[in-house]
């Protein structure tokens, strides 16, 4: 497991603020926007990103210190929330016991940025190879100007006053049931902790503004409509420093002209006329990435089948791919002249089968033209 002080550079006695400051320089050090060039950064920005996770949330930083893993079940006590713990799963966020310090530091600083939604729509053929594709977006950045502080440069940040820097503000009530402690968050500094001198005439002491940006995006191969990728980290900036939000790109594939995709297998219905499926044919045949002979057999009916093995669409959990299935559908002509009328009869003498007789005179010429 990756050490997470070591991925931040920081010592094991870094203070809180120690941890965000950096957080936020390697953040903007390896973010893939300023790092195109570097096939390493995305990975090395999603290593930050989760060593942040970690080490700026109290309760996990004192886990993963103890037993070298931020994993829950590791030394995990039934009874370490007391009573808190026990009315929690019962009442929820109601239970008079919620409001235990652990679960307020958890919550205090500031808030991660929000998830942004986005849509990136692909055609047929791009979805048999991997593509690098590009979507843009309209999401929160950190603020140039206050470099995500909030506060004016050059003025001075400081804790506030009122929760000393938690973020909160406790009650203490009597009840039935004893002295409940009721925490709600600091109605001076809105739960950031701290109280900002000279708000950014920017971003208005928020310290992030809205921006359009492209992201560049590694579509895997074989993708299916309606599939969600997640791009950890590429979502809206949180306010003053607040953690990054993710972003989910909806994949939608359109429609081809005649091919319909079930699972990892094409399918086309494919109309033939009824001289080919007589005679059989031989015809160039273009599937969604090579030029195929398409044979048709003679006597071919309504319902019969090619298959081209591995034409289809590639699986996205191995290196298999489908096949392409043709199927006939083999068309009868309704607008025969006389001459093909002539010769369809003619066959069918040689044939020995039994038609209609032509028709002849003016109720013939009417029945022709009704047909």
């Amino acid at each position: 497991m990756a050490d997470y002080y070591q991925t931040l550079g920081i010592e094991k006695t870094a203070t809180r603020d120690e941890v965000k400051r950096a957080y936020r320089r390697l953040a903007r050090k390896y973010h893939p926007d300023a790092n195109r060039e570097d096939p390493d950064a995305e990975s090395r920005f999603r290593e930050v990103g989760e060593a942040y996770e970690v080490l700026s949330d109290p309760k996990r930083r004192e886990r993963y210190d103890r037993y070298g893993t931020d994993n829950p079940q590791m030394g995990a006590d039934p009874f370490s929330g007391g009573m808190g713990g026990l009315f929690d799963a019962f009442f929820g966020e109601n239970s008079p016991f919620a409001s235990s310090s652990e679960d307020i530091l958890r919550k205090s600083g500031p808030p991660p940025g929000e998830d942004v939604e986005t849509y990136l729509t692909l055609d047929l053929q791009e979805v048999l190879a991997s593509v690098r594709s590009e979507v843009n977006v309209r999401l929160a950045v950190i603020c140039k100007h206050c470099d995500g502080t909030g506060a004016e440069p050059d003025t001075t940040v400081t804790t506030c006053p009122t929760c000393d820097g938690t973020g909160y503000v406790q009650k203490v009530r009597r009840s039935l049931l004893g002295q409940v402690v009721s925490s709600t968050t600091c109605p001076d500094c809105y739960g950031f902790g701290k109280k900002i001198e000279k708000p950014c005439h920017v971003c208005r002491s928020t310290g992030r503004v809205t921006q359009d940006r492209s992201y560049k995006i590694d579509v895997p191969a074989g993708v299916e409509n309606g599939t969600t990728l997640r791009l950890t980290g590429r979502g809206s900036a949180g306010p003053r420093g607040g953690a990054n939000g993710d972003l989910y790109v909806h994949v939608q594939v359109r429609e081809h002209a005649y091919f319909r995709r079930r699972g990892n297998d094409l399918f086309h219905q494919m109309h033939i006329p009824f001289t080919q499926a007589a005679l059989g044919a031989h015809l160039d045949y273009e599937t969604l990435d090579s030029m195929e002979t398409l044979v048709i057999p003679s006597g071919t009916t309504t319902g019969s089948e090619v298959r081209f093995a591995g034409r289809g669409v590639p699986s996205m959990n191995d290196h298999s791919r489908g096949d392409l299935l043709v199927r006939f559908v083999v068309d009868v002509p309704s607008n025969l002249d006389a001459e093909q009328t002539e010769l369809v009869r003619k066959l069918a003498e040689l044939r020995g089968e039994k038609v209609d007789k032509q028709r002849k005179g003016l109720i013939g010429k009417f029945a022709v033209k009704r047909k």
